[in-house]
Parts: structure tokens; sequence; C-alpha cells
């Protein structure tokens, strides 16, 4: 029994972690936006092509587009620290928030103390030999994301074992959730310590990361993006994300005469220099062009079969069911309300679409595309590809997007039909599920909160709660008593079952919104 919960601990751990990692992100796409458009908009070339745009004060807020749009790049790392224990606290979130800054501020400060005791601080030999950089105005070793994950995994665990911890009475000020802070700036002084002494031995295993993938070649995109779509039904593909797109995993580059490190990193670093014409293909090959083959062609063209595939009276209830997931698919990026409409029913033909989705990463670097970002949605196309120039290659994209449309909708069309697959109105038992799907729910949110909370076994079954983009994240006491055709019917587009506690309902962007009616229905008096 000690073996299954802890594999059951790690298991939901993980899956915690990964969920921490959207606050920033959802803040760093943003601010990409906000950079790409400003950035591109005050370069001389589309001032000459464009000269309305040429205008004192519209160049003036182009300019604060651009220095705004640098807020999540400058201190991504800080975010992640306070982010990580703000995600995984169950309670006093705004205290573990507090602590990630003060753990983060703490190790970096002991980092300069030993290095200035070292005599590496002032030697220009030493502090490349050490990677020290500016770290929120200190001089320490660049830990970059790596870093600050640790730090907040640290915190998180001295919050959920301090926030009540009982001081003596004379002491009694400093105890409880004002204890936090106190014990983290001291521990992560400690690991500051020790940080100049193992970091090394990190570094060169995230640069053998690298180094594999970069000898990889083509293949190496393919890899990352097949394996993307392989952790995301267990909600684990924002580790491998973060790894590739923040450390040194992703490569590292010489920009305007910084070393910068991670895909992302140096797309935006390359965008807010103004010296940088093209962007390196070798970051960008990890980031949105990748994406854009399947999300703006693929997923649209295996939509269309399952629509083509329905039954012809259940076409009028699934097509508001398909479109809404295109739209999502094609405009925000967010992929699973149309993913999860086949995996369950056929996780070979999911495979199949994985593989797919990494090809469209190798291809797109082949034919030399640079569109940059996170999201692979049409926004990104117009803002870091048309708007960038022709530099980007951009108008391959519709290219390769209606070949992908193609193969997936002659893929998805052959496999429903040959082997029978029960993907959405193909059931004719089907028809209550997708009614409700498809037309205006009770609820003013779109699904009876208090029917999934039931149907999950009741509020007494749930000893965990939480979500991330489009899915519900919870842990319960008796598996058995899960009703997955309840919940089916009732708005949710799949139910992933991890283990005999953990579990994930998808629900699609609305998913906050029905976290926050069940906890108010499991507050609310008997």
């Amino acid at each position: 029994m000690s073996n299954t919960k802890n594999k059951t601990t790690i298991w939901e751990f993980f899956q915690s972690l990964g969920k921490t990692f959207m606050l920033p992100v959802a803040l760093l796409a943003f601010s990409g936006i906000l950079l790409g458009v400003g950035s591109s908009l005050s370069s001389s070339a589309v001032k000459e092509s464009l000269p309305f745009l040429d205008n004192f004060i519209l160049q003036l807020i182009f300019m604060w587009m651009t220095k705004i749009g640098l807020v999540a790049f400058i201190y991504l790392p800080v975010m992640f620290a306070i982010a990580i224990p703000l995600g995984l606290a169950r309670e006093e979130k705004g205290v573990a928030a507090f602590a990630g800054f003060v753990g983060f501020a703490a190790m970096n400060l002991s980092v300069n103390f030993y290095l200035t005791v070292a005599g590496v601080i002032g030697n220009a030999e030493l502090e490349t030999a050490y990677g020290v950089k500016s770290i929120i105005g200190i001089q320490s070793i660049d830990t970059g994301i790596l870093g600050a994950v640790i730090v907040g995994i640290i915190v998180a665990k001295l919050h959920a074992r301090f926030y009540t911890y009982k001081m003596p009475d004379s002491l009694a000020f400093f105890g409880g959730a004002r204890f936090v802070p106190i014990v983290t700036a001291v521990v992560l002084g400690v690991v500051g310590l020790i940080v100049p002494l193992v970091w090394p031995y990190f570094a060169m295993g995230i640069n053998g990361i690298g180094s594999v993938i970069s000898h990889a070649g083509p293949f190496g995109p393919f890899l990352f993006g097949t394996g993307e779509r392989m952790l995301l039904p267990f909600g684990l593909h924002h580790i491998l994300v973060a790894l590739i797109r923040f450390t040194e995993a992703g490569g590292t580059l010489p920009v305007c005469g910084a070393e910068v490190s991670g895909a992302l990193n140096i797309f935006y670093a390359q965008l807010s220099c103004s010296d940088v014409t093209n962007f390196d293909p070798q970051a960008t090959a990890f980031l949105s062009q990748g994406k854009m083959p399947t999300f703006l062609g693929g997923l649209p063209g295996a939509a269309l079969a399952m629509y083509h595939c329905a039954r012809p009276e259940n076409r009028g209830k699934v097509k508001a069911l398909l479109l809404s997931g295109v739209v999502a698919c094609v405009v925000g990026g967010i992929t699973e309300p149309l993913e999860f409409l086949f995996l369950f029913v056929a996780p070979v033909l999911y495979f199949v679409h994985a593989i797919l989705t990494g090809l469209g990463f190798m291809v797109m670097g082949l034919l030399g595309v640079t569109i940059g970002n996170t999201d692979g949605n049409i926004i990104d196309f117009l803002i870091f590809g048309v708007l960038q120039g022709t530099k980007t290659e951009w108008y391959l994209v519709p290219v390769v997007a209606a070949v992908w449309f193609a193969v997936y909708y002659g893929v998805f069309r052959f496999a429903i039909t040959r082997f029978n697959l029960k993907t959405p109105g193909r059931e004719a038992e089907s028809n209550d599920e997708l009614a409700f799907a498809a037309e205006v729910k009770e609820s003013k949110l779109g699904y009876k909160g208090d029917i999934i909370l039931e149907a999950l076994g009741g509020a007494k079954n749930i000893t965990s709660l939480d979500n991330c983009i489009t899915r519900l994240r919870m842990s319960v006491e008796d598996m058995s008593l899960v009703n997955d055709a309840v919940l089916k019917a009732n708005g949710a587009l799949g139910v992933v079952k991890l283990d005999e506690h953990n579990l994930q309902v998808v629900i699609g962007p609305q998913v906050h919104m029905v976290k926050n009616e069940m906890q108010t229905l499991m507050k609310a008096p008997a």
C-alpha cells in the first residue's frame, strides 16, 4: 500500500507542477504579442512600406508596447519561483507566493556571497566560467528557469510544512504563516551556498540534452513535437515544453552581446534587438511554426472528417461541437476540445496525430520558416509571421497547412469508416449527449456543476480540486464512485483516470468557471 501511495503522490505532484507553469506562460504569451506588434510596427521596413505608421504618437505607443512586452522575458525566472508555490499551496496562497520571491532573492544573494568570498566577482574570466549575470539586480549564477523551479518546489514544501507552525508564546508573533518566509530565507540561503558547487553538473546535463536534440538535426523538432502531443493527455507536456523553451536544452545563442539560452528566450531576445534582421531557425523550429500545420490545417481537417462520418440525423447536433473546437484550435491554440473527441475512442488515431504533429515541426524547420512565440494559432501567424515580413517565410504556412488538412481528412475519414470508430454522432444512443453539447444549457456556464459534482461522487469524495487550461484535475477517495457516462452527458469531453485516486475531466476553455462553481457547491451547507 505504501508503494501505491508513493506513486500516486509523485504522479499528482508532477501534474500539479505542470499546472503551475500556466500562470507565467500565459503572461509570456501575451507579452510576446505586445513585443511582436510593437517591434514590427516600429521597424524601419514597416514604416517605409506603411508611411502613415511613421507618426510620432503612434511610434511612442509601439515603443511602449515593446518595453512592456519585455516584462515576462526579463523577469521570467522570478515569476516561476513565485507561481510554483502559489499554485501548489492549498491554503495561504499569498504567503506562499511572497515566500517564493523571498526564496529566489535569498538564494541569489547567498550565491553572490559565495562568489564574492571565492574571488569570482570582479574577475572577468571566472565570471564567464561560472556564468555570472545580474539576476534581479544581484550578481549571481544564472540558473535560469530550472533554478527557479527548484526554488519554487522547495518553497512549496516549506510552506506546506510550516504555514501552521506554532511557536512558543514569547515568539508567537513569528509563528504560523509568518514563519514561512523566515524559514524560506534560511533554507534557500543554505541552498545558495551549494548552488556554485553543483550547478556545473546540472548545466552539463541540460547541455547534454540540448546536444542530443541539436545533433538530431531536423529530427530534433520532430521528437519534440511528437513527445509534446504524447504527454498532453497526462498533463505532463508542460515539463518538456519548459525544458526546451527556457533552458540550454533549447539551444544557446549570443544575441546583442549576451548569451541567451532556451528556444523561446532566444526568439524574444532577437525580437527585441534592433540589430537582428533574421530570426534563428534553430530556435523557431521548436516554437509556433511547428504547430501551425496541425493547428491551422490538420485538426480542422479531422473535424470535417468526423462531421462527414457522423450519422446524417446527428450532423446538425455535432456541428456546433466541432465548430467550437475548431475555433478554439485555430484562434486560441487550444486543441484538447478536438483531440479528446477521438483520443479515447481511437488511441491509435491519436498516436498518428502525434506523429503528424511532429512531422509538422520537422517540415517547417526544413522549409526555413522562422515564426516564433508559443501558441501556433492564427494570431501568432499574423503577428510573428506576416507582420515580420517575408523573411519569416510565412507564405509557406498556408501551403503546408492545406496539405495537412487533406492528410488529416483522408486518414481520419478512412479510419473512422473502416474501423467503425465511435466519434461524435456515430452512435444513435449518443443523441442526448450531443444535444447537450450543442445547445444552450440550463446552467449559465453551459455546464451543470451540481450534476458534475454528483457524478464525481459528491463533495466528500473529492480530496483535491484544481484546473489547468481545459481540464479539471482532482484526487478522489473512491474512483468507483466516478460516473464517466454522466460526466460526458453533461459537457465533459473526456475522463482520464490516471490511477486509483487521480483523474482529469476535460471540460474546455470554461473549465475555471466550472471549478469555481463546484468549489462554491462543495463549501455550501449540505
